[in-house]
């Protein structure tokens, strides 16, 4: 059976400018790796067919011809997950599709009863390996679909909703696909090629404007180390990349399983290899030969979840006052020659103008390598959309493409929405600043941190204090919020009816 696995091109430029990271879908290279070997499997990360999607899709759909089509798609993604259906039925009327990813898991009971139904097939919900494999199957004649828990199917044109799955014994599972089965290449970190591994998946930590509890309930399960190995060796040796970003929600949870990791990955002696992974402060804080470890690794820069530096929004998004374990964890990376990207939220109820200067110059004076700044998003089913829509304060409950950090989709009880949007962007410009390469940058991105530095930094202080000087801060902040307005448009795709 052929079977095509898709991922979304849908980006969120909220670190640094869309074109500079473009990094592999690890779900569907996840799932099409372990689809059984006598089915044909390939996989497509649309984020590399940016400017071409209708024409790629249309040239690829019609050549392989698949039977089964699979659709991954977030939240935020989802408006275009719909016209990519729309497409792919125009094309290929007979084709089944699937989709997954965390919309569908949240969202399974709402899509069933929404137009677009009529263009769905199957809707595979939770972590797809196993379903996905056995779905296959199913359509081959060699499985039952009633027997197929966490799946979606229809019986004429209603859903039948199995059972949900239990959680899946990572040690059980193979490699993700990263071989020529893989349809789009080219996924880079500032022109360095990357990868994306994990080494455990689920987080048990409380934080209320998360959705992760939806995939895998308040769990944290492990790959073994021989896996985690072996993935890394097929990135390192056969895909020749030296980049890994490492996706697990929260890689610390375990303090003694990452060192044990780490002096796996040592004892390798993979040369210039470089990790990225994502972590949260308590732990970073309290476990300094943790981080050495981490260090020693590989691990070059981490993504933080700081949150906020107010100790009210911390309660409001159940996190506890963490302002000192940030601190120290900020200081414990550094002095291990670890970067660090701090995650900050704003928009809190109680949030005001003061608080949104209170919290860029909290991550100013941490002395932070790059910042990845949200707006507070109420995506469907956490606690903090439940806790907002009793007080009144989401502005925008099912516009979801709007649902990526970037867009204000509350007001607090001082601010209106379009303030809130205003005064996010302006204090990131005017507190926060331009960003200013740190020696740990400098160091392991001696080539793009001396362009940024030399060439496109004052050549974008140029251009902007011009347009500043004609239009002021109100007229520049009207050109970017243009810009993010059309950044998830596809023209070719809004033509397409069904």
């Amino acid at each position: 059976m052929k079977v095509i696995l898709i991922s979304m091109p849908d980006i969120a430029p909220i670190i640094i400018h869309e074109a500079a990271i473009h990094m592999p879908n690890l779900g569907i290279a996840s799932v099409g790796g372990n689809i059984d070997k006598h089915h044909d499997v390939y996989t497509i990360d649309l984020i590399r067919k940016r400017n071409q999607v209708k024409k790629y899709l249309t040239r690829t759909l019609k050549k392989i011809r698949p039977e089964l089509v699979g659709l991954s798609a977030m939240t935020w993604q989802y408006d275009t997950c719909i016209k990519i259906m729309r497409l792919i039925k125009e094309l290929l009327p007979d084709v089944k599709i699937a989709i997954g990813g965390y919309h569908a898991t949240v969202m399974y009971e709402e899509i069933a009863a929404s137009p677009e139904s009529e263009l769905i097939d199957f809707m595979v919900r939770g972590e797809g390996e196993e379903t996905c494999r056995r779905l296959v199957n199913a359509l081959s004649g060699e499985d039952r679909m009633e027997d197929i828990p966490s799946l979606s199917y229809k019986r004429g044109v209603e859903f039948i909703h199995n059972p949900k799955r239990d959680l899946l014994d990572l040690s059980r599972l193979k490699l993700p696909i990263r071989d020529k089965r893989r349809l789009t290449w080219g996924y880079h970190v500032m022109y360095n090629k990357i990868e994306v591994m994990e080494t455990s998946r689920g987080c048990t930590r409380s934080c209320n404007f998360c959705s992760i509890r939806h995939m895998y309930g308040r769990s944290f399960r492990t790959f073994p180390i021989e896996h985690v190995l072996a993935d890394l060796d097929n990135i390192y040796y056969k895909r020749k990349t030296r980049w890994v970003f490492v996706s697990d929600d929260n890689l610390v949870l375990d303090p003694d399983r990452v060192i044990t990791l780490c002096d796996a990955i040592i004892q390798k002696n993979y040369k210039n290899l470089n990790l990225v992974i994502q972590a949260d402060c308590v732990s970073m804080a309290r476990n300094e030969e943790m981080v050495r470890k981490l260090s020693l690794a590989g691990v070059k820069s981490v993504f933080l979840g700081i949150e906020n530096a107010l100790p009210k929004n911390l309660r409001t998004a159940q996190k506890g006052d963490i302002t000192e374990a940030s601190v120290k964890a900020v200081a414990n990376c550094h002095k291990h020659r670890i970067m660090v990207i701090a995650g900050l939220i704003l928009g809190f109820p109680d949030d005001d103008e003061a608080s949104i200067i209170q919290n860029y110059e909290f991550l100013n004076a941490l002395k932070i390598d790059a910042s990845w700044c949200q707006i507070l998003t109420p995506y469907p089913k956490t606690g903090i959309r439940q806790k907002l829509m009793d007080e009144g304060l989401i502005t925008n409950l099912y516009d979801y493409k709007r649902y990526n950090g970037l867009w204000a989709n509350v007001k607090t009880k001082w601010l209106e929405a379009e303030q809130l949007q205003y005064l996010f962007w302006y204090h990131k410009q005017t507190v926060l600043g331009w960003w200013n390469p740190s020696d740990l940058a400098r160091r392991d991105g001696k080539l793009w941190t001396s362009i940024w530095r030399l060439i496109f930094k004052p050549a974008l202080k140029y251009f902007i204090n011009r347009t500043l000087r004609k239009h002021g801060w109100e007229g520049r902040y009207q050109k970017e919020i243009k810009r993010f307005s059309n950044l998830n448009m596809f023209d070719d795709l809004e033509e397409i009816s069904f």
